[in-house]
């Protein structure tokens, strides 16, 4: 049976957080609130607990979850390279509804999915999911719902579609309920550096991105819908080397 912690409850807070930890130690899938929406999170490097997360949520390995840290300098340890003008986006924006797709280190063991050499990033603005990242490391977090379903903005959503396939949930309240903008970054990476492009229109808008990037950001006719889909070349057609993806 599936258990919901109240995380504004002090008691609950310690003893949510304690069985959250434990849980994912043991290679299971939890349920924790971000600043965008509820999101389903696996050790991002056991194998085993990243493909139950996608079987919660009913999707395939070819939209593999976003990876989720604290820091920027745990977020430069995930990826190959972070160009200079995407460390600028995280300064500015991080924590917060940002997600950039970039080549993933290619000496880490993990198997998040058909990634093709890319991983998706973010530093979630929310104290409680930064605290849980801080002792857990980087974790595989996608939003907590079913394919096709709407992207949760509160704990009891979340349990309503997914309390079958998680037994710990963790309830801060209701959340942003609009999940990041993704931004397809693999491109900055080449010689010379080509645009980045928006691959799924978020929490954090277009003009924004545009002030800090300028020229380096493709035009908007690229851009989709905030949706539970997100950037897949059967989806947006974007270069070859982005990940699909599906984020808190």
């Amino acid at each position: 049976m599936s258990q919901v912690f109240d995380l504004s409850q002090p008691e609950q807070l310690l003893s949510g957080m304690r069985e959250a930890r434990m849980a994912l130690g043991r290679g299971e899938v939890i349920v924790l609130p971000t600043d965008t929406v509820y999101g389903i999170a696996a050790d991002a490097f056991n194998p085993d607990a990243v493909a139950a997360l996608l079987a919660a949520k009913e999707r395939t390995r070819q939209a593999p979850p976003p990876v989720l840290a604290a820091s920027v300098a745990t977020l430069q340890a995930l990826a190959e390279q972070i160009p200079q003008p995407v460390i600028e986006l995280f300064e500015q924006f991080a924590p917060g509804p940002l997600t950039v797709i970039l080549p993933a280190q290619s000496s880490l063991q993990w198997d998040l999915g058909d990634t093709r050499g890319t991983v998706a990033l973010r530093i979630p603005d929310h104290p409680l999911a930064l605290e849980l990242l801080r002792e857990t490391g980087p974790l595989a977090v996608s939003s907590a719902n079913k394919h096709g379903k709407p992207a949760p903005a509160t704990a009891e959503a979340a349990v309503e579609q997914l309390s079958d396939a998680v037994n710990i949930f963790l309830d801060a309240g209701e959340v942003g309920g609009v999940a990041s903008t993704i931004l397809d970054a693999t491109a900055l990476c080449e010689t010379p550096p080509q645009p980045a492009r928006i691959v799924r229109q978020g929490a954090l808008s277009r003009e924004l991105l545009a002030e800090q990037l300028g020229d380096l950001l493709a035009p908007d006719e690229t851009t989709t819908e905030a949706s539970d889909k997100a950037a897949s070349p059967s989806a947006t057609e974007p270069s070859d080397a982005a990940s699909a993806v599906t984020e808190a």
